[in-house]
């Protein structure tokens, strides 16, 4: 069930788990009953969703308008990394009638 904003004019922000049918109706305030409307500050949030995917659509959201550059990649993974660096790389070996070949990767993966 996704988890609503709401404002009270008492006594504040407070948030609650309603039905998405329901998502228009005011809440009434926990602490004083007030009758208050629904404020759109964040995405609503689904407890349904295990952590690992709200995680993962986190790091996409963040991602997609801000990409990590070379540099950052770099300095998040260090010098010596071999995924970064070309450190530990196999070179292409090509045949005579010019076709690639990669020994020392999965025989079935396709290069380009």
């Amino acid at each position: 069930m996704p988890t609503y904003e709401y404002e009270c004019t008492d006594c504040g922000d407070f948030t609650a788990a309603r039905p998405m049918a329901e998502y228009r109706e005011p809440q009434p305030c926990p602490d004083c009953g007030t009758v208050s409307p629904r404020v759109l500050r964040s995405a609503p949030a689904y407890s349904s969703v295990s952590t690992a995917v709200r995680t993962a659509h986190g790091v996409n959201e963040r991602s997609a308008h801000a990409p990590q550059t070379s540099a950052e990649m770099k300095a998040k993974h260090g010098a010596g990394c071999g995924c970064c660096s070309g450190i530990g790389k196999s070179r292409a070996v090509q045949s005579a009638d010019g076709k690639k070949a990669f020994p020392d990767k999965r025989p079935w993966m396709i290069s380009h």
